[in-house]
């Protein structure tokens, strides 16, 4: 370990010991996981994990948390975030995630009075995230932002304390993100663009950045890797069959391009 990483672990722990006890919000990625795991090994008051499934949240992600859960021996509580009862959240607005972590922090404080954390590291602090205004206004904290510490950091952590087959996942935001903004946030839109990514996973692999997006022309697949001229036929042509079984209609496979589904308006 570099003198660098050294000091973020040193300052990581410090600031956790500062907030313990803890509970903690997993999401089953790379960040939360990582925050979990560091926490539940170095503090002398084991935190209380907090996951919310919800159609909004990857099967693979829940998945993810039960297993490292048992792994490591985890205190894990899975609650419903509520989310789908809140019509400002159905309603799929530019500032659709400021109802979603409402729902979910208020969810949270239900089961404990510790104090909240959630994974947001140092680079979040750059992107339009109202669901940080959400954290503030209930008081979560952010240890990986107070210990400077930002994505690529939280990825060499991982390594360290052995999560080697966590710390290369690609960025894997809920699956409300993939629904054009204004276009209503409906569970089944969601169970599907889950099992379609899932589905192309297994062909392209389980590390592979994909994004099936609902947008109002129809479906978009966007992947991190472009197929070449060989396989870029038949892809497409299983992929406008899966879409049309499924009742969507399928438009193309372009490019990754992050938050292509979020359109922003003046806030008010």
């Amino acid at each position: 370990m570099n003198d660098a990483l050294l000091a973020a672990e040193k300052r990581l722990k410090e600031i956790l010991a500062g907030y313990s006890p803890l509970a903690i919000a997993v999401s089953g990625g790379v960040d939360s996981l990582t925050l979990a795991t560091v926490a539940h090994r170095v503090l002398p008051v084991a935190p209380l994990m907090v996951h919310a499934v919800s159609p909004a949240v990857p099967l693979a992600a829940t998945e993810r948390v039960r297993e490292m859960s048992g792994r490591e021996g985890w205190s894990l509580r899975e609650i419903s975030a509520g989310e789908f009862a809140d019509p400002d959240y159905r309603a799929n607005p530019y500032n659709r995630c400021y109802f979603c972590k409402s729902n979910l922090y208020r969810s949270i404080r239900t089961i404990t009075d510790r104090r909240i954390a959630s994974g947001a590291n140092l680079d979040d602090l750059s992107d339009y995230r109202p669901g940080l205004k959400a954290a503030a206004e209930r008081d979560v904290v952010h240890p990986f932002v107070d210990a400077s510490i930002d994505k690529t950091t939280i990825r060499q952590i991982a390594r360290v304390y052995q999560l080697h087959h966590y710390s290369d996942l690609p960025a894997q935001p809920c699956l409300a993100s993939r629904v054009e903004t204004g276009l209503p946030i409906r569970a089944g839109d969601l169970s599907f663009i889950d099992e379609f990514e899932s589905e192309l996973r297994q062909t392209l692999g389980e590390l592979s950045t994909v994004r099936v997006r609902i947008r109002k022309p129809g479906v978009y697949v966007e992947l991190g890797e472009m197929p070449d001229q060989e396989t870029a036929p038949v892809l497409e042509a299983r992929a406008r069959r899966y879409c049309e079984q499924a009742g969507y209609a399928f438009v193309a496979i372009t490019a990754y391009r992050q938050g292509s589904a979020f359109v922003k308006e003046k806030a008010t």
